[in-house]
């Protein structure tokens, strides 16, 4: 007599209903531990900030690294979310080293500006709140994150530096000390008597009240007899949050001592020989 196997439902069935009960626990479970885990990695960056020791660091050091350790825990909560599902670590490591070799491939821009980031906070060519030029642009530094640094024009724009270039340019760091020299080129035209030009400047630099004695008394020389005009060289010093009004006030008075004194301003002058 021939016999029939009859199939086993009611075990695959079971059996399938255990398979998604585990799979389900340790769904629920790893989604949990992700949104608990980025909520509690958004705490502890808060917690972080307003910590003493880190207000005692500079603006731009609190914004990196509050950047940096956001991206590493994050990271580790996922890491930690795809573990409880059951992702064998060896076919994470192998998975997560393959794309992140992609990822850099594509991301060199991003992993250069990351590179930069870590040499600003090193060196700190400059800090927040420094009045800066750098790649073609003028302004105070707003931020410094971990890719890039945002600068504030003073006419009110937001430019924004990727921090690799940043690394590779120069820097003029017009903040980093508390002195600055005003440099003037004044033009007048030939046939000016030089001793009264030079008393002229010298007497408008010396009777402002912002220009400094120290590092230096205000300097004036006749510079070089150019094409149109007789040129002199005027420095001063002053405080670095004074220099404009400086410049503008020398501006403004040495152009209404010269018309008092009759010193006339040059004009272009084109020699025409007929034969």
């Amino acid at each position: 007599m021939i016999q029939l196997a009859v199939f086993n439902w009611q075990g695959l069935l079971n059996k399938l209903i255990e398979l998604g009960t585990s799979l389900g626990v340790k769904l629920l479970t790893a989604l949990a531990v992700l949104f608990i885990g980025i909520k509690l990695v958004k705490w502890l960056i808060k917690r972080m900030k307003r910590s003493k020791g880190m207000q005692r660091m500079d603006a731009g050091v609190q914004t990196f690294l509050g950047s940096l350790l956001a991206v590493v825990l994050n990271a580790l909560v996922v890491v930690t979310s795809l573990l409880i599902m059951g992702v064998p670590m060896a076919s994470f490591v192998t998975v997560l080293a393959t794309a992140g070799a992609a990822v850099a491939l594509s991301l060199q821009g991003s992993l250069s500006n990351f590179a930069g980031g870590i040499m600003l906070l090193i060196f700190r060519p400059f800090k927040v709140g420094d009045f800066i030029e750098a790649q073609g642009y003028t302004g105070t530094v707003h931020e410094i994150s971990v890719l890039y640094t945002v600068l504030k024009t003073p006419d009110n724009k937001i430019v924004t530096l990727p921090n690799g270039n940043l690394m590779n340019s120069a820097i003029v760091d017009y903040s980093a000390e508390e002195t600055r020299r005003v440099d003037l080129t004044v033009s007048v035209a030939y046939g000016s008597d030089l001793t009264q030009v030079t008393d002229l400047l010298l007497k408008a630099a010396n009777e402002h009240e912002l220009v400094l004695r120290e590092p230096a008394e205000p300097f004036c020389r006749f510079s070089q007899p150019a094409a149109n005009s007789l040129d002199f060289v005027l420095r001063v010093w002053c405080k670095n949050a004074d220099y404009w009004t400086v410049h503008f006030d020398l501006t403004e008075r040495i152009k209404r001592d010269f018309d008092a004194a009759g010193i006339e301003v040059p004009y272009q002058q084109i020699d025409v020989h007929m034969k």
